[in-house]
């Protein structure tokens, strides 16, 4: 059975655009994931962590016969495929792929948290979740079109087309 899954991605090593489709490219190749809408993609300053470069982020949303843990299981490889190296909590990275939302369910384990923690708060999440899914609920009554406009749009440049 197939189903929906957003996913967030991001780059600020190297070729950043390069990275985003490479990730999207690689999660395709693997027969898990088929991509059904992509954002467009967004430049903006790193959160945490500051001294670093800017990132470039977007969101797609797949389908997948995969259940949650499966598919960070998937994003992971991808991720290490592409020289992923986690040493710095949100510091600088060639490609990280976080999991949003997976179909209507909530997953809390020592590995993953869906709906994705701090989504919510980063534009830079919800300005492109609500570019290709406005009306999507992502709180109790709350769509991804009324969060990315409380939030609002302030450092979040719009860079280009991922697709």
């Amino acid at each position: 059975m197939n189903r929906n899954a957003y996913l967030g991605l991001g780059s600020n090593l190297g070729d950043r655009l390069f990275n985003l489709r490479e990730a999207l490219k690689r999660l395709v190749s693997s027969g898990e994931c088929q991509i059904e809408a992509c954002s467009s993609v967004y430049e903006t300053e790193p959160v945490g962590f500051m001294d670093q470069a800017n990132f470039l982020n977007a969101v797609v949303r797949i389908t997948t016969s995969l259940d949650p843990l499966a598919l960070l299981s998937c994003c992971r490889s991808v991720e290490e495929s592409m020289g992923r190296v986690r040493t710095i909590k949100w510091g600088p990275r060639v490609i990280d792929i976080d999991i949003l939302i997976f179909d209507h369910e909530i997953v809390c384990t020592d590995e993953l948290i869906v709906p994705h923690p701090e989504m919510l708060n980063r534009g830079f999440v919800m300005i492109p979740l609500a570019e290709i899914a406005p009306d999507l609920e992502v709180a109790s009554g709350v769509t991804a079109r009324e969060v990315a406009e409380r939030i609002g749009s302030a450092g979040v440049r719009y860079f280009g087309r991922l697709l």
